[in-house]
């Protein structure tokens, strides 16, 4: 199966890096100038405030907002008493019940080293840890840590011990760790060795930045998406990579021979008069996932609906019907889902509870079946993901590593109109809610003239519905109703101002 890496890059504004696999759109980045990406930098900030009550600490590191940092996320060097080049096991974190409270730990106004992990989303602020991370190639280094490890997502144990016999051979720096990334799968001795030395340089330099720099400060600054998708996506199974910029495609060739060299060649310039997206026809996919609803290729449908805490997945069968049973049916629109959503939550850069309701199927191999296809789709995507079993009712529950606002987040804002309910009342309703608050005005005494202001439409079924009804307020209270048709107040936007016999604005 062709795997090809496409980069469209709008100078200064936006990036946008697509993997496609037989024609098929299988991972999608977007980084845009005007939204700055914090994910991966380190700062040295300052403690501004400790919450006991939630055992977390927040952190200006100089951006505006105040970063969140929890307990879990506090290396123990910051714990009371310990020396500061205390240093802890990769993969044996200390258990949660085995720390001490933050206030033990940390003290306002506190000077921290901190790398952003998670971006803020709405009113949230960047979620921060002091446990520290340098990627390279094919390795990530881990100061104030021991020992090392493999990926998870290396599944050969020949490889597996390939790979540490390498690392072992090596003298590895003291009070650093290291984990070798999946993509150093196949990765040579001399290939390990050459990512060794540039993040030894790489901490080197932090290092003298965090003794020398005044808070707040950033100490480091992940690469753009350019470099950080090649660093981290481009393996040997790309067969190409085709960039529609000149100037990008430099970048690309000048940076490949230090992470890839034998990749190098690979690199194509794309000058054809169609727009790269629109020739491979990744325009239409970006479309189709914006979408809430995505079909399947047998007649089915998947659901998908975001809210702050979770992600709601729901099958649905819709014209399918060629199977000779419900379980049958069932189980096809399932195996079809489970790839589906594996590929969109990828896309989508959906993250947090996930809940997947799947078609109620009450056969138990089915099940399996279609749980160890989901579980095999999800294992391709590079964010951290727990997967339960299936529940007696249907449901698949995961959590997924939230590393950035989701696609639809960054891309559309909250209708005015609804305000992202997506709903809004019909002029009836909105009508009648206005005539109830016109005769709470009507009933103050001090209160002698009303004016209201609505949207064009509302102020068209107010005069020609409910004109009756506006006089009889007029009549019975003897006040003067004035009714302003406004542009600015759409959907169930209005103002209503009262006035006394003096002109003086009266509140309710």
């Amino acid at each position: 199966m062709s795997r090809e890496m496409l980069v469209n890059a709008a100078e200064g504004e936006e990036c946008r890096v697509a993997v496609v696999q037989s024609g098929l759109l299988e991972e999608l980045y977007i980084e845009r100038a005007s939204l700055d990406s914090h994910v991966g930098n380190i700062y040295k900030g300052k403690v501004v405030n400790i919450e006991s009550g939630i055992q977390a600490a927040f952190v200006d590191f100089g951006v505006g907002k105040n970063g969140f940092l929890h307990i879990s996320d506090v290396h123990p060097r910051y714990f009371s008493g310990a020396r500061g080049s205390q240093v802890e096991k990769i993969g044996r974190r200390k258990l949660l019940k085995d720390r001490p409270p933050i206030q033990k730990c940390l003290k306002k106004g506190q000077q921290i080293v901190v790398q952003v992990i998670k971006e803020g989303i709405r009113t949230k602020g960047p979620t921060l840890s002091t446990y520290l991370s340098l990627p390279g190639k094919f390795l990530v280094m881990m100061p104030w840590m021991r020992r090392f490890g493999v990926s998870h997502k290396i599944e050969s144990d020949e490889e597996r011990s390939r790979l540490k016999e390498i690392l072992q051979e090596n003298k590895l720096p003291k009070g650093q760790g290291f984990i070798i990334r999946t993509a150093g799968e196949g990765a040579t001795k001399r290939d390990i060795q050459n990512d060794l030395k540039y993040l030894e340089r790489l901490w080197k330099t932090i290092k003298e930045r965090i003794d020398t720099e005044k808070v707040p400060a950033e100490l480091y600054q992940e690469s753009s998406l350019v470099i950080r998708t090649l660093r981290d996506v481009f393996t040997r199974k790309i067969s190409k990579i085709v960039c529609d910029s000149e100037s990008v495609c430099r970048k690309i060739t000048e940076f490949l021979p230090i992470a890839a060299p034998r990749l190098k060649r690979k690199v194509e310039l794309y000058k054809d008069k169609v727009p790269l997206f629109h020739k491979y026809k990744i325009e239409d996919e970006i479309t189709k996932i914006q979408s809430r609803t995505v079909r399947l290729k047998s007649g089915g449908s998947i659901v998908l609906e975001q809210t702050e805490a979770l992600v709601a997945v729901d099958v649905n069968s819709g014209k399918y019907r060629k199977q000779d049973s419900a379980e049958k049916t069932a189980y096809k629109i399932n195996k079809e889902a489970a790839e589906e959503i594996a590929r969109q939550l990828r896309l989508r850069d959906l993250g947090g509870l996930i809940i997947c309701d799947f078609i109620d199927m009450r056969n138990n191999k089915n099940r399996g079946e279609v749980q160890k296809l989901f579980r095999t789709a999800m294992k391709t995507d590079r964010a951290r993901t727990k997967i339960l079993r299936t529940s007696q009712f249907g449901v698949i529950e995961l959590t997924r590593q939230r590393m950035r606002p989701s696609l639809q987040s960054s891309t559309y804002h909250a209708c005015p109109y609804c305000e992202g309910t997506g709903y809004v009342k019909s002029h009836e309703s909105m009508a009648l809610e206005l005539i109830r608050l016109l005769n709470l005005s009507a009933s103050k005494e001090q209160i002698k003239r009303i004016e209201l202001f609505v949207s064009p439409e509302v102020v068209d079924y107010l005069q020609n519905e409910k004109r009756t009804a506006i006089t009889k307020i007029e009549q019975f209270s003897d006040k003067r109703v004035i009714i302003h048709s406004d542009m600015n107040y759409s959907g169930e936007k209005h103002k209503l101002v009262c006035y006394n016999e003096r002109g003086s604005v009266v509140k309710l």
